[in-house]
Parts: structure tokens; sequence; C-alpha cells
């Protein structure tokens, strides 16, 4: 066994031995939602990437790699550092920074703000579930 097996065996064993709270979905809901989510969302980025260049597109575009960056980063927090208190905090600065993105989406695009929608759902359900394992642990 290798070091890398040897870390996802123990990531596993850490977040499968955590008390969830209701409606935490199985394990397989989690690469099909995302990968739906981020379809939807580079859908998104590449109509407003293509809009005439104005101040509102930079600051989409900024917007977008922000919340991406707070997106990456929760998993390394919650699964490798096994922090759920800076996973929270992530996940409230990235719920932010998604709510500015999308707003300025709408500005640009109609189209690009809707499909950024769903994500936001997520977001909203991926912090119930990240506070609900802060209470229950």
């Amino acid at each position: 066994m290798n070091l890398n097996n040897t870390i996802i065996m123990n990531n596993n064993f850490w977040y499968q031995n955590l008390t969830k709270p209701p409606f935490t979905p199985p394990a397989a809901y989690f690469p099909i939602a995302w990968g739906v989510l981020y379809t939807l969302m580079l859908g998104a980025f590449l109509i407003i990437l293509f809009k005439p260049s104005n101040k509102d597109k930079y600051i989409a575009i900024n917007l977008f790699f922000l919340q991406f960056f707070f997106n990456l980063i929760w998993s390394y927090l919650f699964f490798e550092m096994k922090s759920v208190n800076l996973a929270l905090a992530d996940i409230i600065l990235l719920l932010i920074t998604v709510l500015y993105t999308i707003s300025y989406f709408f500005k640009l695009s109609k189209i690009s703000g809707i499909l950024m929608l769903p994500y936001l759902l997520q977001i909203f359900f991926a912090l119930y579930l990240t506070i609900g394992i802060k209470i229950l642990n």
C-alpha cells in the first residue's frame, strides 16, 4: 500500500466516523452533483468571458476566480486538515463571493446568472452539512 492510499483510507475513516446531519447524501451523490455544477459554472463563465470588455466583466471574472479558489480549498481544509472550523469559515467566504459573482453575472447576462443558481443552492446545502457536522461532533 502506498502513501496516497493510506492518506485516502485515513480521510475516509475520519469522515465515515463523523456524526452527520439529516439529509446527508450518500458518497455517490457528490461526484455526480459537482460534475453537473462545474459544467454549469463553466458555461456561465464562458458566456461572461465572451462579453465585451468593461469594468463589470473584469470584476465578474475576478470574483469567479476568487469564489473558485474558496471552492477548491474547502475540500483540503475539511478532508486533509480535518478542520471543520476552517472549512466552515471558508464556506461562508465562498457563499459571500458566490453571491457577488452571481450578481455581476446577472448584470452581464441573465442566462449566465441563472446557470450559477444551482451552484448557489449546493453551497447553501454544503453550509448546512458543514454546520451540522460541526454541531454534532
